[in-house]
């Protein structure tokens, strides 16, 4: 059975963003001339992922006045005859069937993704978290949900880093299989220093599981930070196999953009106006003047 449900975990704080973020959720910080969370639900659309449910949390109504409909604009709009900007508006609206749920208290991503069960049922399906955006042109969720029909196995996004890096995310302890980007994981390590850590192959914003994944986070104790990891349930499943069957990989070696950082946001920011067709010609050249005149 093929997923057709993603849970979109928004209840972060976005404190790394303050004082942009103290009334603004930091999902709605602008990529360009779109909301970082718009791409996410994008992706999850061209995925054939049509029934999202984001967890929320306070003050993240304008993520909810995003995904709906905003007659008055609309007709502002319409009279103007800007159809470009009317559509544009119209977009978000019509991306997805789009659902919310408080989270209630904030008690990490694994609580976020069991108060998802009610809506999830006894299905696969996807959690796509918003730090993460996917380029347009990559097809790393569809190869996901493509594997975990076919080995009715749990499926999780990782990515090559430096080793320099390897302490700033969760790292699975792997090994090779038939297919040269999959691998199947024996076990996952949050955060480890460099010496500790089983290979250099990180876990991104991006999996797909199984029903299971709830009974295993019901029973999972608080760890890093206090809160319910959704790496600890993983690392359940990873080590035993007879609770859900096994768990693997799929290694993405293509363009991730990360907009939980400050400077990486800007990046991303800098790299997507690039590739606009309108945008992209005269920001490049301004770029490479500006960039010469700091020489």
């Amino acid at each position: 059975m093929r997923a057709v449900k993603a849970v979109l975990p928004v209840a972060g704080l976005g404190t790394r963003f303050l004082p942009a973020t103290k009334a603004v959720p930091k999902e709605m910080l602008p990529v360009v001339d779109k909301p970082a969370i718009q791409y996410v639900v994008e992706e999850a659309a061209r995925a054939g992922l049509e029934d999202i449910l984001m967890i929320t949390g306070r003050g993240k109504g304008a993520i909810e006045n995003h995904f709906d409909r905003a007659p008055f604009l609309e007709d502002a709009l319409e009279r103007k005859g800007d159809g470009a900007r009317l559509d544009a508006v119209r977009a978000a609206t019509n991306l997805a069937d789009v659902h919310f749920l408080r989270q209630g208290d904030p008690r990490g991503l694994g609580h976020a993704v069991l108060r998802a069960r009610q809506h999830v049922g006894q299905e696969p399906f996807a959690v796509m978290l918003g730090d993460d955006l996917i380029d347009a042109q990559e097809h790393l969720l569809e190869r996901m949900l493509d594997e975990q029909a076919a080995r009715d196995a749990t499926i999780v996004a990782l990515m090559e880093v430096d080793p320099e890096h390897i302490h700033l995310y969760g790292i699975a302890d792997a090994e090779p299989t038939a297919d040269a980007d999959v691998v199947r994981i024996h076990g996952l390590v949050e955060k480890p220093a460099r010496e500790y850590a089983p290979s250099n192959l990180a876990v991104i914003g991006r999996y797909v599981l199984k029903p299971e994944i709830f009974d295993v986070l019901e029973k999972t104790a608080p760890g890093r930070g206090n809160e319910i990891q959704l790496t600890d349930a993983l690392q359940v499943l990873a080590s035993d196999e007879a609770v859900a069957g096994p768990v693997y990989g799929v290694v993405f070696r293509g363009l991730r953009y990360d907009t939980g950082d400050r400077l990486d946001y800007l990046k991303a920011v800098v790299r997507l106006a690039c590739g606009r067709e309108d945008l992209g010609p005269d920001f490049r050249r301004w770029l490479g003047e500006f960039t010469a005149s700091l020489q």
